[in-house]
């Protein structure tokens, strides 16, 4: 493909650095100037802005380094969290997170957007800071960057704008897909915290297959060889992301007590982290080797009686989860449940079949949630490669 002119930012944009008033100062805060935070930038990926979380007044504006910020600038965050962008639609100021890119007549923003989320990775390389990281406006003036005429630049701005939508659609419709399985589990079973429809109270104790379990303390390492180590880490929005994967190798006699199976369900039972405690998920390794570290405990449920989909789905719910960890305890440094605090988790317990038959409609959401990760990571993949074709070398 055509390989277009570089040249160096800082003759493309000028770029300003933001500032914050003195927090002494009350009425520097409260007026009607946006006033922009990484946070505001980060929290929910919008392309644009035209407001923060909080504003300031034109005497805080005054009487600090805050700028304000010509519209269709590119707001770049630099320190601590690097790369992201948003495109401000009306004149905003932002604190020192910031290198505020105001375009001159030869590039368009949203061009420069793209590519700075492309450069992202480079940008934290260039990074330099010993309490945390912060990428300068001198590095950020000699940056090369490619540039085609403004007509092209456009033409590449919709085609990865289609790239974008496509996958932002994608998302919206896994996130609608599992927001279906709590809805659906009230609906059917009632709320856990106050059990409506009298399903007959059972201990967790009393419907397990074998007993609780914490997993091995073997050091995990990245080798790709022995058992695959679920940790907390991996315990992600209710499912097992295996993206990070590390491996312990497992003794024959340690097999019963640290391998997992089809239907366990992993629970994270000592983190730092209070917001952490109590996630878990349903593993399916099939045919793979599945270990579990001693921070997560394996709940192996007796199939007769109650089914892990269901009971997964229980603890998913917000009324489930605070009758679990109701008996949790904090420490200065750790938050943890142990087996028998765990083993006395009581529950409504509704009919095998029903159970069951839940389970199989979750199956079928899992299903269509997994063709649609599947779909977003073909889109993802699509974008990086469309962005290499345009900004690689």
């Amino acid at each position: 493909m055509t390989r277009w002119p570089l040249h160096r930012l800082g003759e493309l944009c000028d770029i300003i650095g933001g500032g914050t008033p003195s927090r002494e100062r009350p009425e520097y805060f409260g007026g009607d100037i946006p006033w922009i935070t990484p946070t505001d930038v980060t929290k929910g990926c919008a392309r644009y802005l035209d407001r923060g979380a909080e504003a300031i007044s034109e005497l805080g504006l005054k009487n600090s380094s805050a700028k304000l910020i010509p519209p269709r600038s590119v707001l770049l965050t630099t320190r601590a969290t690097i790369g992201f962008t948003a495109i401000n639609t009306v004149p905003v100021t932002t604190n020192q997170g910031f290198a505020n890119l105001v375009c001159g007549p030869h590039i368009w923003p949203e061009y420069l957007a793209y590519w700075l989320e492309w450069s992202r990775d480079r940008l934290v390389e260039l990074a330099s800071g010993a309490t945390f990281k912060e990428i300068n406006k001198s590095t950020l003036k000699r940056l090369p960057i490619p540039l085609p005429p403004l007509e092209e630049q456009r033409r590449i701005v919709a085609i990865l704008d289609r790239a974008a939508s496509l996958r932002r659609r994608i998302e919206a419709a896994r996130a609608r897909a599992r927001a279906l399985i709590p809805a659906l589990f009230l609906e059917t079973f009632g709320d856990p915290a106050t059990n409506p429809k009298g399903w007959p109270d059972v201990t967790l104790g009393a419907v397990l297959g074998a007993p609780l379990s914490y997993g091995s303390m073997i050091r995990p390492n990245a080798n790709e060889t022995g058992w695959l180590d679920i940790r907390v880490a991996n315990i992600k929005a209710g499912r097992i992301d295996c993206t990070d994967r590390k491996f312990v190798e497992l003794a024959p006699e340690n097999l019963d007590r640290h391998a997992l199976q089809d239907g366990d369900i992993v629970l994270a039972r000592a983190i730092g982290s209070e917001a952490h405690l109590g996630k878990c998920a349903v593993v399916y390794p099939g045919n793979e080797r599945w270990a579990y570290d001693s921070h997560v405990m394996r709940i192996r449920l007796d199939p007769d009686r109650i089914s892990p989909l269901w009971l997964h789905a229980l603890m998913n719910t917000e009324g489930g989860k605070r009758r679990l960890l109701q008996r949790s305890r904090a420490s200065a440094i750790q938050h943890n449940i142990n087996t028998k605090e765990v083993a006395a988790f009581t529950f409504g317990l509704p009919p095998l079949p029903l159970q069951k038959a839940f389970a199989e409609q979750v199956a079928r959401i899992e299903a269509l949630a997994r063709r649609l990760d599947a779909a977003e990571s073909s889109a993802g993949q699509l974008a990086a490669s469309l962005s290499a074709q345009v900004f690689g070398d």
